[in-house]
């Protein structure tokens, strides 16, 4: 690893990889890529075959390029709350390694970047859908919702729950009520998976006045509604299967997983340390992963 990184640093000179780096950083690449595998699913599920990969490759290209642009003007936006919280402090803006106006430039020139690609090589409705997305995290969550109610991730996450929508758009240019399932089951899982993160972090979110849950109406209650939005998430995932969008493959997995997602998050209910509550948020990311996977495989095994 140190030779390629003294590599770079001789072709491009330290500073250059540093500053590469920063922007990376600034894209939040670990969110970007969760929904681009989630749009991949939709995209997927879509079609009885793979359409070119070449198509799929540009399609994901302009949908990232929108979503590292919401997320860089989220960082913007959110720098000086970073600075102040261990999650954050260490990204680029709070770091001093870019500055705001360099930051807003570049997510400007990508999200218009990511918008011409769609409009020029997909289609545009989803170009539409994934402005609409863009605006509604970048501006509408970061700016007004994360301030102004502790529902801020229960309004907020339907921006947040639109990739597969997206990525099933860019293949049939419809919105299709199977795709809006996908968007549902993502829309659910986000209170119970970001709540948990809040409870481990709700000092830090209360040192902000930022209202999470946690901080607006106690650990114990937002616990509840862990429980609570499970139960809920645990029906809408069977929701492939009722309607016949899915098979049993699907089926069973789905059991599986929303019932140790239940049991983590009573777990959680009774615990009194928040290591569960990370342990919750850690499960809750597999979950999501695993949840679309067995779509995939329901889904080819049975077109198959």
């Amino acid at each position: 690893m140190s030779t390629l990184s003294n590599l770079y640093s001789q072709l491009f000179g330290l500073e250059k990889v540093t500053l590469l780096r920063s922007y990376y950083e600034l894209c939040k690449p670990n969110v970007v890529y969760m929904m681009l595998i989630c749009a991949f699913v939709g995209m997927l599920l879509a079609e009885e075959s793979v359409r070119s990969f070449g198509y799929l490759f540009v399609s994901l290209t302009g949908i990232a390029c929108c979503a590292a642009s919401a997320a860089a003007v989220n960082q913007v936006i959110d720098r000086n709350t970073d600075a102040s919280m261990t999650r954050t402090d260490q990204r680029p803006l709070p770091q001093g390694e870019l500055s705001p106006t360099h930051a807003s430039v570049f997510a400007l020139i990508i999200g218009i970047l990511g918008a011409l690609i769609l409009y020029l090589y997909v289609n545009t409705l989803t170009m539409i859908l994934t402005l609409a997305s863009l605006v509604g995290y970048a501006f509408i969550y970061t700016v007004y919702l994360k301030r102004a109610t502790p529902q801020n991730i229960v309004i907020g996450g339907l921006a947040g729950a639109a990739p597969p929508l997206l990525g099933w758009s860019s293949i049939s240019n419809t919105i299709d009520p199977y795709a809006l399932l996908l968007v549902l089951i993502i829309f659910v899982w986000t209170p119970p998976h970001f709540w948990a993160l809040a409870i481990y972090r709700k000092d830090e979110y209360a040192k902000e006045s930022i209202p999470m849950l946690p901080v607006t109406h106690g650990v114990i209650f937002t616990k509840l509604q862990i429980v609570l939005y499970t139960i809920i998430l645990f029906i809408v995932s069977m929701l492939p299967y009722v309607v016949l969008m899915s098979g049993e493959i699907y089926l069973y997995s789905a059991l599986i997983l929303s019932t140790i997602f239940l049991y983590y998050s009573i777990n959680l209910y009774f615990s009194n340390d928040d290591e569960d509550a990370m342990k919750t948020f850690q499960f809750s990311i597999y979950y999501i992963f695993l949840i679309f996977l067995a779509l995939l495989i329901d889904h080819f095994l049975i077109s198959s």
